[in-house]
């Protein structure tokens, strides 16, 4: 479905929040281009590999720039959400109306996270491990806390980080009684409940359970700055350390590895580090400072599911298949490297996704879950 809204309701945004979305956005949908892997498979062995394998998710034990990119589209799911429902409020929308609201918001994005996955070369399938599922659950989980205090919030965030411990550390089940080894854990073991099989990845669907507490922060996050603390950005940065520091001496004392593809306690708290520490940055640079040129990435951001959307079925099933081939094809009788070929035909198709979004931002068009 899609709206649209009046240039004033544009322009009163956080738009160091518009900043991180469209930023996120930009760098998935160059991922979807295939753009970062060239540049790794053409530095392996060389002094870039390091830098460029970055952009890739860790296999395992550690962690990765990618590795942060889902915590922060939940973190920052999380802080929309609170601007969303604080502005609902004051202007006398009932409880019950927002609670459908949000319910609706789920459902179509549990709908549209397992259809995008579900057509297969071999059949359909039903996946429940990418992040429009996982945010269906969350988004929702995080909204009917909303009200709660602070104090209960973040109580109920270390319970969930507690409870993941237990279901992994102390359910005895054979061949998944392994607590964080890939293929033997209990998120393996659920999934073959809920899916009957499991990720080639290690991926899990219960990952939505410690990753609620990303929206859930960003939540809190948005509630203190719209009650204009003064110390809300020193509070967000020191707990950004303190979670940094906690997170990687659980890994490092060797407690619980920090592990993505399961959203280990020790991930999700490392994790939730970087986003209130990249937030705050950016809250800053952007928002205190009053710099607004961030246009290019409040493209992509004001049609975030859109575009995710978009190049998850038809662009990358159709539109960056074509690209590159025309691509190829014209460059190639110009006796280019294919290299340089294979990164033009990633960056074209990053700007004709824009194009799209700018068309619709044009026309103050805005497709809303």
């Amino acid at each position: 479905m899609s709206t649209q809204l009046s240039s004033e309701d544009i322009s009163k945004r956080l738009l160091s929040l518009d900043f991180l979305r469209g930023l996120i956005m930009f760098l998935l949908v160059t991922e979807s281009t295939g753009f970062f892997k060239i540049l790794y498979l053409h530095s392996k062995g060389g002094p870039l590999e390091s830098f460029f394998i970055q952009f890739q998710h860790h296999p395992w034990n550690g962690l990765r720039f990618w590795d942060l990119i889902q915590p922060g589209f939940m973190f920052i799911a999380g802080t929309a959400m609170a601007f969303s429902i604080t502005s609902l409020q004051k202007k006398g929308v009932s409880k019950n109306t927002i609670t459908i609201k949000m319910l609706k918001r789920s459902g179509w994005l549990f709908f549209w996270g397992v259809l995008i996955y579900a057509v297969k070369e071999k059949g359909l399938s039903f996946e429940l491990w990418n992040v429009l599922t996982q945010l269906s659950f969350t988004l929702l989980l995080a909204y009917f806390i909303f009200q709660w205090k602070y104090s209960t919030q973040i109580i109920f965030s270390v319970f969930l980080l507690l409870l993941t411990e237990i279901l992994y550390r102390f359910t005895n089940i054979p061949d998944y009684n392994l607590a964080f080894t890939n293929h033997h854990n209990f998120g393996n073991y659920v999934d073959l409940i809920l899916m009957n099989k499991t990720s080639r990845g290690g991926w899990v669907a219960i990952n939505c359970i410690p990753t609620a507490v990303h929206i859930i922060a960003g939540a809190l996050v948005g509630k203190l700055l719209l009650e204009s603390k003064n110390n809300t950005i020193k509070i967000v940065i020191l707990s950004g350390f303190t979670f940094l520091i906690a997170g990687y001496a659980m890994d490092l004392f060797q407690i619980t590895p920090i592990i993505k593809r399961i959203a280990t306690s020790s991930f999700t708290i490392v994790s939730l580090g970087w986003c209130l520490l990249a937030f705050a940055a950016c809250y800053y640079f952007i928002d205190k400072k009053n710099n607004n040129k961030i246009f290019f990435f409040k493209i992509f951001s004001m049609n975030s599911i859109f575009i995710y959307l978009f190049f998850e079925t038809a662009g990358g099933g159709w539109l960056n298949h074509f690209i590159k081939l025309l691509t190829n094809g014209l460059l190639g009788l110009l006796q280019i490297p294919e290299m340089i070929i294979s990164i033009v035909a990633c960056l074209l198709i990053v700007l004709i996704d824009w194009g799209i979004c700018y068309f619709f931002y044009q026309k103050k068009i805005f497709f809303r879950l």
